[in-house]
């Protein structure tokens, strides 16, 4: 007698739940990360380590400007690794995307100064170069980490998983600004010139080496592993996702505008803002404190508190952030990211107006508004690591995604604090135009939403272009 056994074929290998949120999330915290880390040590400590030749505000600028470079080199990341993410998988576009930009903070770590004689100009060119990696590294990162989290989740939580990456904000955030916290309290000014400030960037390693490890255990997501099989790989993601979705990348942009706005000013206006001397008495006296001319006529006033003060509290209402990023994945989950988007975008508009009152009411008044705008800024950034997506066919979503999460950085992230300030300067030391200019973006974001259609039941799978 014979029998004949059927056989089952092995299950494909799965990501882990906490596998997922650990790959996810650890990259964009390191982004968060070395912006807060880079954007503190051009103003305390790059104007002289590398800037030596020039006077002291041009110093600053030129500082400033090696900053923005980032922001010149995010769109090229995102359509460098959108390609590759598109054409050979989100696990090793993952992978190269974290060794380009840790590498590079790593490095900035490392660099002579421009006091090094020799180092003049290599030193600046460098931090440049090295700048421009760190900012094609982060074009392609987060909308890696988003697909990563949504294309492995299971279904009817893709809005709960896509807030994993977005956690990362308030936890690079965080990590960077107790770390500068501790070496202001624990070292003198001249320790930090001469070796302190390396500290945050050499750190960087350790996330990094910890994100290497769990990515390169990632097996590939099984949306993007569907299109292989099915033979729908995008040999162009660029050109088909312009061919294809050009509307969905420009809502995608402005859906993301008002988010890139609030954070932005939120955390480098608000400090800039809060640490400026409240009266001109005061910021003479400051002035001639550390030997230099004061020109009445330039100044605007500001809150008044000491650096250490504000950091303190942004830290609080980033706790905020991190709370309500979370609350909002459930709440776009069961009212649609449309609708949660559209009320949100709502709150911010008000929240705008309200940045004179809140902010002359003195340390409760400037604490609501931080409360306040942080807990907006974590319901408005959470559901968009499904959102921005989900608005595109898998085969293009790498690629789609990123160069809409990066078009709004660039629109929204990187003239934010410059605007900020000008208008801030204009009205003489009043915020009004500040918060008017918040509103304003919250209005071009509602009408992008308002334009879209929900997304929340789009197949993530099978939808290709």
């Amino acid at each position: 007698m014979s029998s004949t056994a059927s056989v089952t074929p092995p299950a494909a290998p799965a990501n882990t739940r906490g596998r997922v949120i650990l790959a996810s999330l650890i990259g964009t915290s390191i982004e968060f990360y070395d912006f807060y880390v880079y954007a503190t040590a051009a103003v305390l400590v790059f104007p002289a380590l590398f800037f030596t030749n020039e006077d002291p505000t041009t110093a600053l600028l030129a500082s400033f400007a090696v900053f923005g470079v980032a922001f010149i080199a995010r769109p090229v990341g995102s359509i460098l690794f959108g390609h590759f993410g598109d054409r050979i998988g989100r696990k090793g576009t993952l992978v190269g995307s974290l060794l380009t930009m840790g590498i590079a903070t790593v490095l900035i770590g490392c660099l002579p100064t421009a006091q090094v004689p020799g180092w003049e100009f290599w030193a600046p060119f460098l931090l440049v170069i090295m700048r421009f990696c760190q900012g094609l590294g982060l074009g392609g990162e987060w909308s890696g980490a988003a697909l990563l989290a949504t294309e492995n989740a299971p279904a009817g939580k893709r809005a709960i998983y896509g807030t994993f990456p977005q956690l990362g904000a308030p936890i690079g955030f965080i990590i960077a600004n107790l770390l500068f916290l501790v070496l202001n309290l624990s070292m003198s000014a001249e320790a930090f010139s001469a070796w302190g400030w390396r500290v945050p960037f050499l750190l960087s390693a350790i996330l990094v080496i910890v994100g290497l490890y769990v990515r390169l255990k990632l097996v590939e997501t099984p949306a993007f592993q569907k299109v292989v099989d099915t033979g729908e790989v995008a040999k162009l993601p660029l050109a088909r996702v312009f061919k294809t979705s050009w509307y969905q990348i420009i809502l995608g942009t402005f859906i993301m505008l008002a988010t890139y706005v609030l954070f932005y000013l939120m955390t480098a206006f608000t400090l800039t803002y809060g640490t400026t001397a409240a009266t001109e008495a005061s910021a003479r006296a400051a002035a001639e404190k550390a030997g230099k001319a004061f020109d009445p006529a330039a100044f605007v006033p500001g809150l008044g508190y000491t650096r250490n003060e504000f950091l303190i509290m942004l830290i609080v209402g980033v706790v905020f952030f991190g709370i309500f990023t979370l609350v909002a994945g459930p709440l776009a989950e069961r009212y649609g990211r449309r609708k949660t988007l559209i009320w949100v975008t709502l709150g911010i508009i008000v929240f705008g107006l309200l940045f004179v009152p809140l902010f002359g009411g003195g340390f409760v008044g400037t604490m609501a508004l931080l409360i306040v705008g942080f807990t907006l800024m974590g319901l408005t950034f959470g559901p968009m690591g499904a959102q921005l997506p989900e608005l595109f066919p898998t085969n293009v979503r790498y690629t789609g995604s990123a160069i809409a999460y990066n078009l709004a950085s660039v629109l929204g992230a990187a003239v934010a604090p410059t605007i900020a300030v000008w208008l801030w300067t204009m009205a003489h030391g009043s915020t009004v135009w500040v918060g008017v200019y918040l509103s304003l973006a919250g209005v071009l974001t509602l009408i992008a939403l308002f334009l879209s259609k929900e997304t929340k039941d789009v197949d993530f799978t099978e939808n290709v272009s």
